[in-house]
Parts: structure tokens; sequence; C-alpha cells
């Protein structure tokens, strides 16, 4: 019978831990995330941990234990309840893998997503220094602001990685 188990890792070691897992002989899932963040003024492309610190272990009940997972190197514990180890469902892991992407089995994450009316500051480009009001998402990266220009309020198209929500 298989399960699916909640490991935690030692600080930015998911890879150092997946890996010893995997070579133990143990299927591990580890979700990572890629998106494109704005860094020095440049934009780059970003890979990490979807759930930093955490991997998903599945263990076939009867033939392996988890006895050697805590002492993994990468490995700071199993998640526990008590005295009770965490079993995620499957479906929550299936329904991850499901939405990665199939080539890179990466996710992608929808930049930041903002409610209608909510007060934004363009931090990047053109616009930058300005605010506005959000009005709506425009395709998969633009965002409609409305800036008060000249007296009068005008609808603008600006990448959404250069928009935050003002304090």
């Amino acid at each position: 019978m298989l399960r699916w188990y909640l490991v935690l890792t030692k600080p930015a070691s998911e890879e150092t831990a997946r890996m010893n897992l995997e070579r133990q002989g143990y299927r591990v899932y580890f979700p990572r995330l890629q998106q494109r963040k704005l860094y020095r003024g440049r934009w780059i492309e970003r890979i990490s941990a979807l759930f930093p610190r955490y991997l998903f272990l599945q263990l076939n009940i009867g033939q392996q234990s988890l006895g050697p997972v805590r002492s993994t190197l990468g490995v700071a514990d199993a998640v526990r309840f008590g005295a009770e180890y965490a079993i995620v469902p499957a479906q929550v892991v299936d329904g991850l893998i499901e939405r990665a992407d199939p080539d890179s089995g990466l996710h992608h994450l929808k930049l930041p997503l903002f409610t209608p009316g909510a007060a934004v500051r363009v931090i990047a480009g053109a616009f930058a220094g300005l605010e506005g009001i959000f009005e709506r998402d425009n395709g998969t990266d633009r965002v409609v602001v409305l800036f008060k220009l000249l007296g009068r309020e005008a609808p603008v198209s600006v990448p959404a990685g250069f928009v935050q929500v003002c304090a």
C-alpha cells in the first residue's frame, strides 16, 4: 500500500534531501516554481521551491520504513501531529503533479492577484512612481491601471510585475 508523507528539510536543503532520499529507493516529489522577478532593474527567471523546506515522500507500507528518512542528509524530520506522521492524501500530490508543466515539471504561478479598486503603485517602467487604481487583468502578464492624467482618469496597460499594492 502506497502512502504520501510530508518531510521537513533543513533550510535550503530540499534538493540535497531529494537526491539522498531517491538514492535510498524512496519516491520523492519536490514541487518547484518558475517565476519572473524584478532584480536590480532587470527581469530574471528564478526557480525556487513551491513549498520551501517541504518534500512529499511516497512510502510503500510494509516494504519501506520512515526510520532512515529522519537521518537522511538534508532532512530535518518527517512531519508529525503528535505521535502520528502526517499523511498527505494521494489526490493532493496527484493534483500538484498534474498542474505542473509537463515538459519541465515546474509550476507557474500567475503574477500578483489584485482586487479591482485596489490602490497600486508602479515600481518600474515608464510609469514608475505613479499611483493608480487597479481595474482588471489584461492577458496573462499585464494589468490595466487607472491613472489620473491631465485631470481625468486614463486606463493604461502595464506589465503585472511592475505593479504592487500600496501599503
